[in-house]
């Protein structure tokens, strides 16, 4: 697929420089560097920087004073556009006024402004403000959200139980009673056009907006190969079987660690039989009606939230732009 790398997250174009993540002398040179940068997280959500242009991510001085003192667990993500980038988590924070029941739910609406920051910089969910970033930016952002989010998982030694430190500029954790090495994780999974003449194959979750159908979806298992993990995954879901199998594109998905791996596949049978404990419903959807709800003339079926890997495969399957 020629366009793979537009995809939302990808294509962004960071260096990530990993050669000197062991070199802590010269990490400590980059922040003393012109235009170095400090993406700030709070509980996931990315510092965002709002403007008449739009939306952007804001990076903030190397020495601004919510950065100062948290050195020992600053990432390094690498250079952009020349400037090395950094990413500090003040997840200790505590907002007044903050409604903690939406925190880490599908969608948080909400906005959080630090008192030390501009009235023009919030906090906010990146599922929600991704499509209007860069994709450079959004790449950063979405680079740092998984790294924090593993961090957080992964304070303890899984060999002996022991609490671990960061190491490597963030991208590693070392257990100094063990001496075990741990590594970020990052969960494949395949997401899967199945066609079959002129429909797609859809099916929704329990708890989606009310008419919200996307691709199939699942992880790949242990010593599984893609093309296996589609055909499985499409079967177990709705019994559809499934022949050929090809790669599309790939997409960084950071809520919490995965890499979303987007295939297309032919179904050689239509007859539906969907599992409860997957699915709550699937169907098949013709090329028309899916090109209506793209357009909002379909108040039946609403498709993959735009940012999506779904959404992209989607749209470009309408454009006939998959080759």
């Amino acid at each position: 697929m020629k366009i793979s790398e537009s995809v939302t997250f990808g294509g962004g174009g960071l260096d990530r420089a990993a050669n000197i993540r062991g070199k802590p002398d010269a990490i400590l040179a980059l922040t003393e560097s012109k235009g170095a940068g400090t993406a700030l997280f709070w509980r996931g959500k990315p510092l965002i920087q709002r403007g008449t242009e739009g939306a952007s991510l804001a990076r903030l001085p190397v020495g601004h004073p919510l950065i100062i003192g948290r050195e020992s667990e600053r990432l390094f993500l690498g250079c952009a556009e020349r400037a090395p980038v950094f990413a500090v988590d003040i997840s200790d924070w505590e907002p007044e006024d903050v409604d903690y029941s939406t925190l880490g739910a599908f969608l948080d609406p909400t906005e959080q402004r630090h008192p030390d920051l501009p009235s023009s910089q919030s906090f906010a969910e990146l599922r929600a403000v991704m499509t209007q970033l860069t994709a450079l930016d959004a790449e950063i952002a979405a680079t740092a959200k998984a790294l924090f989010g593993w961090h957080e998982s992964h304070r303890f030694c899984a060999r002996c139980g022991s609490k671990s430190m960061m190491a490597m500029a963030g991208w590693q954790r070392d257990c100094n009673t063990c001496g075990g090495h741990h590594f970020p994780r990052t969960d494949p999974v395949v997401i899967m056009l199945i066609t079959h003449g002129n429909d797609v194959l859809l099916g929704r979750s329990p708890g989606w907006p009310e008419g919200m159908y996307s691709l199939l979806a699942g992880f790949v298992e242990p010593g599984e190969t893609i093309e296996a993990a589609v055909r499985r995954e499409v079967f177990e879901e709705s019994r559809i079987e499934v022949g050929a199998v090809s790669y599309l594109a790939s997409q960084p998905w950071p809520f919490p660690s995965s890499l979303m791996i987007g295939c297309r596949g032919e179904a050689v049978s239509r007859d539906i039989t969907v599992d409860p404990a997957e699915l709550e419903d699937a169907v098949w959807v013709s090329r028309e009606q899916l090109a209506r709800a793209f357009a909002g003339e379909d108040p039946s079926l609403l498709p993959a939230r735009k940012g999506a890997i779904a959404h992209f495969i989607l749209w470009n399957w309408l454009a006939d732009r998959l080759d």
